[in-house]
C-alpha cells in the first residue's frame, strides 16, 4: 500500500489569506485527516515542516508571501522529506501549473474547489498520485497515454476487465471514490469521453 493511502492524514495549509487559509482547513477537518495546521507564509511553512516533523501532504498558495514563483516549491518539498506538496491558486495560468508539476508539484488546486473534491483530491496527492482538474490543464496530447501513473494503469487495466469501480477499489485495496478520480484523470489522459471509450482506446492501442 502507498503511504498515506487508507490512514489518517497530516496536512499542512499555507495561505496568506485569513478566510481561505481557515475554509481549507474546514474543508479538511474529516474522520480521514487526523491532524490540519495552518500558516500565512513559506518561511512558516517551512519551520512547522522542520520542527513537527513531515506532513502527508503541505498546500502552498502559489501567489503568498515567499514563494517567489516555483523556488518555494522546492524549498517546502526539502523541508517536507520530498513527501508531497501540491500548489493552491485562483488565477494561475495553465503554464504555470504545468510547470509546477515539472518541477515536482504533487498537484495544482484550484482555490474555487468544492469541500468534498477537496478531500478526495487530498487522499489522492498523499497516496503519492498527481492532482489536477480536468479542465484546468492543457489537451491531451497524443502520446498522453505514455504519461499513465502506475495506479491509473492499474484501474485501466480493470476498466478492461469489466470490473465496477467496486471491484476495482477492492483488488488494489483503495477507496472506491478514489478510482472515481482515477478513472476521470485516465479518461482525460486519453481523450476518452468515457470508461467504455478508455477501454476502447486501451484495446487499440495495446495498452493492455
Amino acid at each position: 500500500m502507498l503511504p498515506g493511502v487508507e490512514r489518517k492524514m497530516r496536512i499542512l495549509v499555507a495561505d496568506d489569506h485569513g478566510l481561505v487559509r481557515d475554509t481549507l482547513a474546514a474543508y479538511l477537518d474529516r474522520d480521514e485527516v487526523k491532524e490540519v495546521r495552518t500558516v500565512a507564509n513559506l518561511q512558516e511553512a517551512v519551520a512547522m515542516a522542520e520542527t513537527s516533523g513531515s506532513f502527508d501532504l503541505v498546500l502552498l498558495d502559489y501567489n503568498m508571501p515567499g514563494m517567489n514563483g516555483l523556488e518555494g516549491l522546492s524549498l517546502m518539498r526539502q523541508a517536507n522529506e520530498g513527501r508531497p506538496v501540491a500548489l493552491l491558486s485562483g488565477s494561475a495560468t495553465h503554464d504555470v501549473a504545468a510547470a509546477a508539476l515539472k518541477a515536482g508539484a504533487q498537484g495544482f488546486v484550484p482555490k474555487t474547489i468544492s469541500a468534498r473534491s477537496l478531500v478526495t483530491a487530498a487522499r489522492f496527492m498523499a497516496s503519492g498520485e498527481i492532482y489536477t482538474p480536468g479542465d484546468f490543464v492543457a489537451a491531451p496530447e497524443q502520446n498522453a497515454a505514455d504519461k499513465l501513473t502506475r495506479r491509473e494503469s492499474q484501474v485501466l487495466g480493470g476498466i478492461c476487465a469489466g470490473k465496477a469501480n467496486k471491484e476495482i477499489a477492492r483488488d488494489l485495496d483503495l477507496q472506491e471514490v478514489t478510482v472515481k478520480l482515477h478513472v476521470k484523470t485516465l479518461c482525460r489522459k486519453l481523450a476518452a469521453r468515457n470508461r467504455t471509450h478508455a477501454a476502447m482506446i486501451a484495446r487499440d492501442r495495446g495498452l493492455v
